[in-house]
């Protein structure tokens, strides 16, 4: 009998396709946690993260770590956002919610809704505007209707509404910061040699008046001056300046914020009490 002879097998030359699939696969994979992270709020990535980090250490995951430890977490850039986390709030963080000075929950979006009802008519006659940062709720008290030109005393007519924020902010415990910022013009009196001066003496002018006639705790409050260097319009219209002349009420998120002051303000003590 004659035996047939076996064929060759036969030699692929697509194998480079699976490998090829493969890659291009993960590769969209990567794309797409590069998207999906970069739609997420930065402040609840860190807070997240720092939550779940502590977590591991509780449970000893990490070697050399303490129990129980809080970790310090600083996002970038440097400087706008530190947090002191427990690992115990990652549920109050995934549920939107802010940890003020006593730990407990709090709604900025509540806080905001109060504001507005509050502050209804200054907002509409835009002397006073709020938006949300990373850092917490910020209250901007704009010069016209607070403040006369070149000058740091609150008018009159800005008392009233300095006393219902005051009254809705007291209760609730949160550490502020007051900012004061000019305009990029030049200040032109006896009593003030500079913008730095002026924005620091308006932001000192608020918390006195927070912290001798509303009660707030000294403790719970500062003040600082940036002068022109924090514009948020430009300086190159009236407008613009106009809404650069202002106050900021910041109603910082939580503890680690309260310390973490922007670069370049010129930092402004409690002011001594008034004498009657």
């Amino acid at each position: 009998m004659s035996r047939r002879r076996k064929k060759g097998a036969h030699a692929s030359h697509e194998r480079w396709l699976v490998s090829y699939a493969d890659f291009i696969t993960l590769l969209f994979a990567f794309f797409v946690v590069l998207y999906s992270t970069s739609q997420m709020d930065n402040k609840k990535v860190v807070q997240v993260s720092a939550a779940i980090h502590g977590a591991f250490q509780e449970l000893g995951v990490f070697s050399g770590s303490a129990q129980g430890s809080v970790i310090r977490v600083e996002a970038a850039p440097p400087g706008q956002l530190q947090a002191n986390l427990d690992p115990h709030q990652l549920v109050g963080i995934l549920n939107g919610d802010l940890s003020g000075p006593g730990g407990e929950g709090v709604d900025v979006d509540r806080l905001k809704h109060e504001l507005e009802v509050a502050l209804g008519d200054q907002i509409k006659r835009h002397e006073i505007e709020m938006h949300v940062t990373p850092e917490g709720l910020v209250v901007s008290l704009r010069e016209v209707g607070f403040f006369a030109s070149g000058n740091a005393e609150l008018l009159p007519d800005g008392q009233a509404p300095l006393g219902r924020i005051a009254k809705i902010l007291n209760t609730k415990g949160f550490q502020i910061r007051v900012e004061g910022h000019t305009d990029d013009v030049r200040i032109h009196n006896s009593r003030y040699k500079s913008n730095w001066e002026l924005s620091t003496a308006r932001a000192t002018e608020v918390v006195a008046l927070l912290v001798e006639r509303y009660g707030f705790d000294p403790k719970q409050i500062s003040a600082a001056g940036y002068s022109q260097y924090r514009p948020v319009a430009s300086n190159k219209t009236e407008d613009g300046r106009k809404t650069n002349r202002r106050v900021d009420l910041v109603v910082v998120a939580h503890n680690g914020a309260a310390a973490a002051t922007k670069p370049s303000a010129l930092q402004a003590p409690l002011p001594a009490p008034r004498g009657n």
